[in-house]
């Protein structure tokens, strides 16, 4: 089985600064690390593959030359290869223009049989880009996934699971290739041996540019291609928030809820 994990490389974001002109994150500044729910799909994959034969796991992720740092990280915690999509083109991408160029990446990658990414980004926090990546590609997808499982050999199907929704929990088969968004329940990362941090060093790291996949330019991919647009950010101020107590007259607590409501303009 051919898994592909997609990752991010995202900034701390207790220093990552903003560009107002532009309306978009400048990550240059910051430091920079697996995203926290993307370490989450990779040690899924792992787990996956103590269990099953022939399972190669493949990570993937779109940013900077920077990010090589990132999949090598990933690497040493156990997967097999690594793929870099990389170029000035894609910067400035929205969740939309960042699904088109994976997706259009993942066709020079084989046989892909699954493919797991984190339920979001801590950076962006919209959750859309695994479906839409699923939706470029016209495969089935789903979402919130906490358990993984398929038939050994693989017999053209993936089992999961879903956290409870509504108080109840379903198992969906999907056929493959299929993407799933999985949750932080799903595993625990767990930390890489110094013997694979070492020979992460010397990787071959896979990079493919603009020229490397077909259907972009820079038309439908990066600042251009992307159909949202920050008109403004604003960094809120410091919100201050007052709490009254009432433990015995109830009727004063009413009287005081009603005050407030109507200075509000709701009463």
């Amino acid at each position: 089985m051919n898994i592909v994990v997609l990752i991010k490389e995202v900034p701390d974001m207790t220093k990552v600064k903003f560009d107002r002109e532009r309306g978009v994150v400048d990550r240059a500044g910051a430091p920079a690390e697996i995203n926290p729910f993307d370490e989450n799909a990779i040690q899924a994959a792992l787990n996956l593959k103590k269990t099953k034969e022939n399972v190669t796991i493949t990570v993937v992720t779109m940013g900077p030359l920077r990010a090589e740092k990132s999949l090598r990280m990933a690497y040493a915690k156990g997967v097999d290869k690594m793929v870099l999509v990389s170029d000035r083109a894609f910067g400035g991408s929205d969740t939309f223009a960042t699904a088109r160029v994976l997706a259009a990446a993942l066709k020079n990658i084989e046989n892909i049989d699954l493919i797991i990414c984190g339920e979001k980004s801590v950076d962006g926090d919209t959750a859309q880009v695994g479906a839409e990546v699923a939706e470029f590609l016209n495969i089935p997808h789903s979402y919130y996934v906490d358990k993984i499982d398929f038939n050994d050999p693989l017999d053209g199907e993936v089992i999961i699971e879903i956290e409870h929704i509504s108080g109840n929990r379903q198992e969906r088969k999907m056929k493959t290739p299929c993407l799933v968004s999985v949750s932080k329940n799903i595993a625990k990362p767990q930390l890489p041996t110094l013997k694979r941090k070492l020979e992460s060093l010397d990787k071959e790291i896979s990079v493919f540019t603009i020229k490397d996949i077909k259907g972009l330019n820079k038309e439908n991919t990066g600042f251009n291609g992307s159909p949202t647009k920050v008109s403004k950010i604003v960094v809120p101020g410091e919100i201050v928030r007052e709490s009254i107590i009432y433990r015995d007259d109830v009727n004063d607590f009413l009287d005081k809820v009603e005050e407030v409501l109507a200075s509000k303009g709701v009463l």
